[in-house]
């Protein structure tokens, strides 16, 4: 599933017609008691980060979604009831924050609670215009300081139904997002066809997991190893938590500056089975697309060591496979650059960086940096800078993706890091980052993927043995 953003993934014209939670499911929840499980840390930060943000006078929306077609003119009450259905085989989707004092506090749904409200919006004939107004609405509706803040819209036509879904970052993550499609197609087609008995079953909560691994984080103190290894990364790093180790053109003490987009194929199917190929002596794509990071940041700033922190899931069970949630950790590490021959040494020390950090990804950062008593006071949407890689293709209904043209969708707003994801899907492997969007950025981001993109062809051809 190809990661981009709203006005990249085709919008076309047609009859816009918008689902939300109703007023009565609103009206419920005001009623409702404190739900004892706790926000995840990550669920908090992100919430918290918001709210100084838009303290300091920028609203920053941060919200993840979803595109795919139905094929058709859909019937809307039969979809209705399809998204209806799909939202309550998750629990965060029906739950929710309150503020009591300076505390977050849960409250959740009863499923029997849930009902969506749908509003025709009328005819759009201009895709720029539709486009624009999807991106209004997602900010307005999916922000991580409201709630309910999901949305649901679907463009109908006569020989096709696109349908647009947002949420505040707080209940998805990247892998929620392509799981989305397929289940969605799949409850549509059962209920069309009077198939009630298909509906599948409530996925494992992901309301549950935040209290399992917040009670989890909450046992460290101060001098665990997690702990003692985090101090010593950002002790190294100057005192900060890394940026990506190139130009962006930023002067230290500005505004958050907006950003920018950059989305295109990296490898096609068969390069991207050559270099997985060639890595997986060492690890797989993972560690070849770190490794290829490290060798193009240092050919363009002359780094001696490549600094990162390296998302992976926790959804550590099987049971969270299915799940709809931000299932994400990160691990530090640090790849030496200094007195290199070749590209399968950058692989070998990546390799041995992420086995010796990978667990620490399951401990939540926030808790660390609280046990460090570091003062992180956010002023931008991300602590830090990544780049991610996932292979995609074996979650369901991945091979019917391009039919669907099912994309993964990112809010781009304002931001001084440099995010960047790589995705393998069955058609090779896709890029897209977010950036600060100054001239130098747009450079030096546009450097970085044409030698990641040449990193990547050479090693795939067995002949990147030497590096510069």
């Amino acid at each position: 599933m190809r990661i981009t953003d709203i006005q990249r993934c085709g919008v076309r014209p047609g009859r816009l017609v918008e689902w939300t939670l109703s007023p009565a499911t609103v009206a419920a929840a005001t009623r409702l008691p404190e739900d004892s499980r706790p926000p995840a840390y990550i669920q908090e930060s992100h919430i918290r980060t918001a709210k100084c943000v838009r303290e300091d006078g920028l609203f920053v929306p941060t919200w993840l979604g979803t595109a795919f077609d139905l094929p058709g003119r859909v019937d809307l009450d039969v979809l209705q009831e399809a998204l209806r259905s799909w939202t309550l085989r998750h629990e965060t989707l029906r739950s929710g924050f309150r503020w009591a004092g300076e505390e977050l506090r849960r409250f959740t749904l009863d499923p029997a609670d849930v009902s969506l409200h749908r509003e025709d919006t009328g005819e759009f004939d201009d895709a720029d215009r539709l486009t624009a107004y999807l991106q209004d609405r997602f900010d307005a509706v999916a922000d991580a300081l409201r709630w309910p803040n999901l949305i649901y819209t679907a463009v109908v036509r006569d020989d096709s139904t696109s349908v647009y879904m947002a949420f505040d970052h707080s209940n998805v993550d990247a892998y929620s997002l392509t799981r989305i499609a397929a289940e969605v197609h799949e409850l549509y087609d059962a209920l069309t066809a009077g198939r009630t008995a298909d509906r599948p079953a409530p996925a494992a909560s992901y309301v549950d997991f935040c209290e399992i691994e917040r009670a989890d984080a909450d046992r460290l103190d101060g001098d665990h190893d997690i702990v003692a290894r985090w101090r010593e990364f950002i002790r190294r790093g100057g005192g900060t938590l890394p940026t990506f180790p190139v130009d962006l053109g930023l002067t230290p003490g500005e505004p958050l500056p907006p950003q920018a987009m950059l989305c295109e194929p990296l490898a096609d199917a068969e390069a991207a089975a050559a270099f997985e190929a060639y890595c997986r002596p060492y690890g797989g794509s993972l560690v070849g697309v770190l490794a290829a990071t490290a060798l193009s940041v240092r050919e363009l700033g002359g780094q001696s060591v490549y600094r990162t922190v390296v998302p992976f899931h926790t959804r550590v069970r099987s049971r969270w496979t299915d799940s709809v949630g931000w299932y994400v950790g990160g691990a530090p590490i640090e790849v030496p650059l200094t007195g290199i021959r070749g590209f399968p040494d950058v692989l070998r020390a990546v390799r041995a960086e992420l086995g010796a950090a990978r667990k620490l990804a399951r401990m939540p950062l926030a808790r660390v940096l609280a046990l460090l008593g570091a003062d992180f006071r956010p002023t931008s949407p991300d602590l830090y800078s990544i780049v991610s890689y996932v292979d995609t293709r074996a979650v369901p209904g991945a091979d019917r993706w391009t039919d669907m043209r099912a994309h993964a969708l990112l809010r781009v707003s304002y931001g001084d890091q440099v995010c960047v994801w790589v995705n393998r899907q069955h058609e090779g492997l896709w890029l897209a980052s977010r950036y600060p969007d100054t001239d130098v950025a747009a450079k030096n981001m546009r450097l970085y993927v044409e030698r990641l993109r040449d990193h990547i062809a050479s090693a795939g051809h067995g002949s990147l043995s030497a590096v510069s």
